[in-house]
């Protein structure tokens, strides 16, 4: 069989869950829509909680109308971007659907970005409107965009009473010096208040024709880790195909109504965006929101709310696998325990298992890919893969530097093709060129990741094209030192990167944290001669480096990039 045909046979069918099909009839309608007939059948049911305020599907769908109409009435018309800077909360949810329901595009803005990257986000969706947490203000107002509506809202504004003082108390501790608007500022800059407008208009929304195929829902932004972040236009259909293709695996075991799902993910993530956000509230699920990952919090909630569904990065089942208080939670309980965001290290999933009983799904997917495009399936996991493609979801592996398709098990850049694909990157036609390719009269998105697929059509991991190290000729892949790194009983952490060299071409450089205890009496060059025991010579980081912690992304994954550029600078 030639190696194209390895691939487009999908292999990968015989091991899904039973009942689930190699393709799906992907529904045509919006999300509003869908959101509104999920309303219709479970308008009383608890939607969100928030820190114990509990607010039903009846009150959000209210709410989200309101400001619909609020949003029509500010000059908000159909194609509009409405950007949300907010940390996961109820107004987040209720902006978001509110804004599609106005027939705007969402574009989501990263709480922890600084007025620079607010200002090229803004400027480059054209957003006319932004939803912005009172504290995060100053952000906006530092950006030097011009902005139309500048809507403001406070954290506090659906907490219970008693929470209100030590959630501000909280917020300014976390986002000290930002500088909250007073009465005087927000007049003299004629800035809105998110409450006043839910009071002031009727939960009337615009009646706005939505074509599910062709309008943008949102236009969520890359991490920016080759050049400034280009955000990826998703449409309705787009978003609506992911989730009735990732849902598939999980039909039989979640009910549509009655799950609690725990939401500490940020929303401004598609991690958090579409897998959990989207994912609870257009099937009928209880979303338990936090602002911030506090441990203790999050576990009590998962006992006392019986939560079904879990979602993480490995940097989180990492740290709860040596956390005192992860016993709290009978992990063995909940239905789905998954990990996404990053690749997860065999010696966290051993180790998870051993502690809790349970087991990690892990999964794949991109910004560009709605978010999902291949899981593991729940009764026959494969360790050390990230999964199936999911079904209507076409994957193969080509040459990272031409169009070939390679033979099975050999590693390449994995390319995808199905509804959960993209329309392109917003205004940038050369790096959607470059990014959607036509092969054979078909479009395939080019990920940049180096993977492999077994003959039972799992796909494993191996790095980003990015992230390939060329030293002395051979590649290298920066996860594969990481994971023997890991491998030793006394680093919590490693980064690996490649640093330019005119000789070699690239010194590995290894930027490692070791456990509390073993600071101070490890070595580099006992760490180098232990990685010579377990890696070929050509892979021996040539520069060690311990630090107390390393830069990490907005979803808890090492930074190879900034790593990467202080080694060259340095």
């Amino acid at each position: 069989m030639e190696a194209k045909e390895q691939y487009l046979s999908k292999p990968w069918v015989q091991f899904y869950p039973e009942d689930v099909p190699a393709e799906l009839e992907i529904p045509q309608t919006s999300i509003p829509q869908i959101f509104d007939e999920v309303v219709a059948k479970y308008g009383n049911k608890t939607a969100l909680i928030f820190y114990g305020k509990k607010i039903s599907y009846k009150q959000l769908a209210d709410q989200a109308n309101r400001f619909a109409a609020a949003l029509a009435d500010l000059g908000v018309s159909k194609g509009d971007r409405v950007s949300l800077f907010l940390l996961n909360c109820p107004q987040y949810v209720i902006a978001y659907m509110g804004a599609l329901k106005a027939g705007a595009v969402v574009t989501p803005v990263s709480p922890v970005y600084t007025s620079q990257e607010v200002a090229h986000q803004l400027s480059d969706s054209g957003a006319n409107t932004v939803v912005c947490q009172d504290m995060l203000y100053d952000n906006v107002a530092r950006s030097g965009v011009e902005i139309k509506n500048v809507i403001l809202t406070s954290i506090d504004e659906y907490l219970p009473t008693m929470k209100k003082v030590f959630a501000k108390k909280v917020m300014a501790k976390a986002y000290g010096g930002m500088e909250v608007p007073d009465a005087a500022m927000i007049k003299a800059a004629g800035l809105l208040n998110f409450q006043e407008l839910i009071k002031k208009y009727p939960p009337n929304p615009p009646q706005v024709e939505i074509d599910p195929e062709q309008d943008l829902a949102a236009l969520p932004y890359t991490g920016g880790t080759t050049g400034l972040p280009k955000a990826a236009m998703l449409t309705h259909h787009n978003i609506l195909a992911c989730q009735a293709q990732a849902l598939s695996f999980w039909g039989q075991i979640f009910e549509e109504g009655n799950e609690t799902t725990i939401a500490f993910l940020p929303f401004f993530h598609i991690y958090g965006q579409v897998v959990v956000m989207l994912t609870g509230i257009i099937h009928g699920f209880t979303l338990v929101l936090f602002t911030t990952p506090d441990m203790d919090d999050i576990l009590a909630a998962i006992e006392r709310y019986k939560a079904s569904g879990f979602y993480g990065v490995p940097t989180l089942y990492e740290y709860l696998k040596e956390y005192d208080k992860t016993d709290r939670v009978n992990w063995k309980r909940l239905k789905l325990v998954v990990c996404g965001a990053d690749t997860l290290h065999e010696t966290t999933v051993a180790d998870w298992e051993r502690r809790t009983g349970s087991r990690i799904i892990e999964g794949y997917g991109m910004t560009e890919t709605s978010s999902v495009s291949h899981t593991n399936p729940l009764e026959r996991p494969k360790q050390g893969s990230f999964g199936l493609p999911i079904p209507n979801m076409d994957a193969a592996i080509l040459d990272h530097e031409g169009t070939d398709f390679m033979p099975l098990g050999e590693v390449g850049e994995l390319v995808l093709s199905g509804p959960n694909i993209m329309q392109g990157y917003w205004q940038r036609p050369d790096s959607t060129a470059e990014t959607l390719i036509d092969l054979e009269g078909r479009r395939w998105l080019r990920t940049g990741d180096l993977v492999s697929m077994d003959e039972e059509g799992y796909f494993h991991f191996f790095d980003r094209k990015r992230d390939l190290i060329k030293h002395k000729g051979y590649s290298v892949f920066a996860k594969h030192v990481e994971e023997v790194l890991y491998g030793h009983p006394q680093v919590k952490a490693a980064g690996v990167v490649g640093v330019p060299d005119p000789k070699v071409g690239n010194v590995i450089k290894a930027y490692v944290v070791l456990q509390a205890e073993a600071r101070g009496k490890i070595s580099e060059e006992e760490l180098t001669e232990y990685c010579k025991e377990k890696l070929a010579f050509y892979k021996v980081p040539g520069i060690i480096e311990f630090r107390g912690e390393l830069p990490k992304t907005d979803v808890g994954k090492v930074s190879r990039r900034e790593l990467r550029e202080e080694a060259e600078e340095a």
